[in-house]
């Protein structure tokens, strides 16, 4: 065989090798999205799931009767500190797009937390519980792959659990109390397009404040072989957190909790908008992404899953 001949094998076998990664590859994106879809399916299908989305939108409608109902003889309800929750109350009478800031400040600390730890607690011990995750792995998607879409899942939930108070919140607010120009909290005006314009916003950043919680739910999912123990565990941390950020004497480590910074979503309902805390929360959920998605891959990584 000449020397072009050899050239020409060589140049067919390195286009052969090209396409056969490039179907590979494909392959795997294929899987990997068809196994996020199936993901979404089966936890949205979940009666937990449906039972905890139903919680959350009750919440905004528990709110807004209770409102309602004390403000019926024209009194008006006091407001709590600048820019926390209860501040946003004493201006739902007078406008009902801010049930959907109330709702979403009395949510925050504690219902959706719950409901993220639930699902990504569930996310890979569930599976392990129910002998179904050695067949996942047989697929070729891998464990980090694997990973990666439950917490893609667990991310979406995030999303929809705030979108899910949020909706509900307009809904009732827009029909127990007035709509119009919303009042700041620097007490400038906006039109009611701004305004829900800013509502949305704060709605994604919510959502956004919650991939630390997510990302650590499913570390803890990766120390256990049981889905009810790695739900209660998260759950548990998160009632711990909540409770040493509101102790004076911590004063100097409080900053780096990820429950610090939640309530800085009302800065943006301030005219110029503040955005430093704001920065400072987005910052802090990346970081706690960053660290505990990295200790769940590697301990997902080295977990034994024939036991």
């Amino acid at each position: 065989m000449s020397r072009a001949e050899v050239a020409d094998v060589q140049e067919v076998q390195e286009v052969q090798a090209v396409e056969e990664a490039r179907e590979v590859r494909e392959v795997r994106r294929i899987w990997s999205l068809g196994l996020f879809r199936s993901e979404l399916g089966i936890t949205f299908r979940r009666w937990r799931t449906l039972a905890l989305l139903g919680v959350l939108a009750a919440v905004p409608i528990l709110v807004g009767v209770a409102v309602k109902i004390e403000t019926s003889d024209g009194s008006t309800i006091g407001g709590g500190g600048e820019g926390g929750g209860p501040a946003f109350i004493a201006q739902v009478t007078n406008n009902g797009l801010f049930l959907v800031f109330t709702a979403l400040a009395a949510t925050l600390p504690f219902f959706l937390p719950m409901a993220i730890g639930v699902v990504a607690g569930d996310s890979i011990a569930g599976e392990s519980s129910a002998g179904t995750l050695r067949y996942l792995l047989v697929a070729p998607a891998g464990r980090t792959r694997l990973l990666l879409v439950k917490y893609a899942t667990t991310l979406t939930f995030c999303l929809v659990a705030t979108l899910v108070v949020a909706v509900s919140a307009l809904a009732v607010g827009a029909l127990l109390f007035p709509v119009g120009e919303v009042t700041t909290i620097s007490g400038t005006r906006i039109s009611f397009g701004e305004g829900m314009l800013r509502a949305l916003l704060i709605a994604l950043v919510v959502a956004a404040s919650l991939i630390g919680v997510a990302a650590l739910g499913l570390f803890v999912s990766t120390l256990t072989s049981s889905g009810i123990a790695a739900m209660a565990t998260t759950v548990g941390l998160l009632i711990t957190i909540q409770i040493l950020d509101q102790i004076p004497q911590l004063h100097a480590i409080q900053p780096y909790f990820f429950s610090h910074y939640w309530l800085s979503f009302a800065d943006l309902l301030r005219e110029p908008v503040y955005w430093d805390e704001l920065v400072k929360n987005l910052g802090l959920q990346g970081l706690y992404a960053v660290v505990f998605g990295s200790a769940a891959w590697a301990r997902f990584g080295a977990k034994d899953i024939t036991a």
